[in-house]
């Protein structure tokens, strides 16, 4: 049974639209004359923002998932990724953008980044939509970042605790009430 919690509000979803038109005008200029962008979302967390990330771009795009994960149902990294779902698709020889909705330990995103690269890309970006700098235990950072944050268990926006508040419109801040 889950303990009983609040959720704060931390970044509302004016605010999110906002950024996300910003990052969409910096990767379009990154990536301005591509035939073909390959958006990878890295599942669960990331598929609002991709959602919303490929409607705002003005490039030709493909959507591919893969699903890699290190937590589970709980709140901290269990440092050991697996990917559950890889990609459909090839990327050797193409531009990709991976989309990752928070990078905390790194672990994740690291492994991601280095399978995806031995796959052979023209070209490879990475962007996230949450940072947490003071949890990294890995050297990575993603090219573009929504938004740095504290260390805070969060919400909202296709990010989950347990399967539960990734349909929030908003990020939020867990809060235990017991």
């Amino acid at each position: 049974m889950q303990r009983p919690y609040v959720i704060d509000e931390m970044i509302s979803a004016k605010t999110i639209a906002a950024r996300v038109e910003e990052l969409c005008r910096e990767i379009h200029d990154e990536f301005n004359g591509t035939d073909k962008l390959i958006v990878v979302g890295l599942l669960r967390g990331s598929f609002v923002f991709i959602a919303d990330l490929v409607r705002e771009l003005d490039l030709p795009v493909e959507v591919d998932f893969l699903e890699a994960s290190s937590y589970g149902d709980g709140m901290e990294s269990s440092r050991e990724v697996r990917i559950l779902k890889d990609l459909r698709g090839a990327i050797e020889g193409r531009d990709v953008l991976v989309v990752e909705d928070i990078v905390d330990t790194g672990f994740t995103l690291s492994h991601v980044i280095g399978l995806l690269k031995s796959r052979g890309p023209a070209r490879m970006k990475s962007i996230a939509l949450l940072d947490k700098p003071t949890r990294r235990e890995v050297p990575i950072k993603a090219d573009w970042t929504g938004f740095e944050i504290l260390d805070e268990f969060v919400v909202g926006y296709g990010i989950d605790y347990a399967q539960r508040n990734r349909n929030l419109g908003f990020i939020g801040k867990v809060r235990f009430t017991d």
